[in-house]
């Protein structure tokens, strides 16, 4: 595998824990995940109480007022409410709060995971891969949280796992479940997962070689705006067709 290829498969272990998301207001039916696709468009619900008490703690933090916020994530996470769990584990971790307990935050991000909370999965792999929660980092415990994200869907957590069977990182090095994971976050849209599996299909790395696949998943990731691979989606159309 050429050394771009490895300087890619790197990139999700450099982004910052603190970027992180806020997630917006949302309501999921009963036995839903928070990342699952939204169903059809319906009429629009009024919120509901507990709805409403969220929106209002996610706009005192947008305004700055975080004693006003944590009062109220603090209020809904002892209701079991997961966004309000994670959000509230996130001020902790951002050292956001004049109390900040790492072990408290994972404890809430775990209570937010087993609600059914996919963000929460994900953090808790980063919690653990970069040693955030005041103990050793944990490459084997990361993974699992990795996993268990990229099996509900959540692309980053589909790149970390990938990365993880492909460096040997925490795992066994399994080119296989490399290319299988960098393929499922490449059909969820991540340019560089579709960067990393052409060039994988190109060399042979994990999957058979195949130069049409290669020339395809290439094209994707021009499309999706990565110049390096529009020169090779080029280059190696150009091979094709003199071949």
């Amino acid at each position: 595998m050429n050394h771009r290829l490895v300087q890619r498969s790197m990139a999700p272990f450099a982004a910052s824990f603190a970027l992180l998301v806020w997630v917006a207001l949302a309501a999921w039916p009963a036995g839903v995940r928070a990342d699952d696709p939204a169903p059809p468009a319906q009429a629009e619900p009024q919120p509901s109480a507990q709805e409403a008490a969220v929106e209002s703690a996610l706009a005192a933090y947008e305004a700055g007022n975080l004693p006003e916020a944590e009062r109220r994530f603090r209020a809904l996470a002892d209701q079991r409410v997961p966004l309000a769990e994670f959000n509230l584990a996130m001020m902790m971790l951002r050292d956001e709060l004049p109390r900040n307990d790492r072990r408290d935050a994972v404890k809430l991000l775990e209570r937010a995971a087993s609600g059914g909370f996919v963000r929460a999965e994900h953090a808790l792999g980063e919690v653990h891969e970069q040693g955030l929660a005041g103990e050793p980092r944990d490459l084997a415990l990361s993974n699992r949280w990795f996993e268990l994200a990229a099996r509900h869907g959540h692309v980053d957590a589909q790149v970390a796992l990938a990365t993880a069977y492909f460096l040997g990182r925490g795992a066994a090095k399994d080119e296989r479940e490399a290319a299988h994971w960098y393929r499922e976050a490449a059909k969820g849209g991540d340019v560089g997962a579709q960067y990393i599996l052409a060039s994988m299909y190109e060399h042979g790395d994990g999957v058979g070689q195949d130069l049409r696949l290669a020339l395809y998943w290439y094209d994707i990731a021009a499309r999706n705006g990565d110049d390096a691979a529009s020169f090779k989606r080029d280059a190696m159309d150009a091979q094709l067709r003199g071949s």
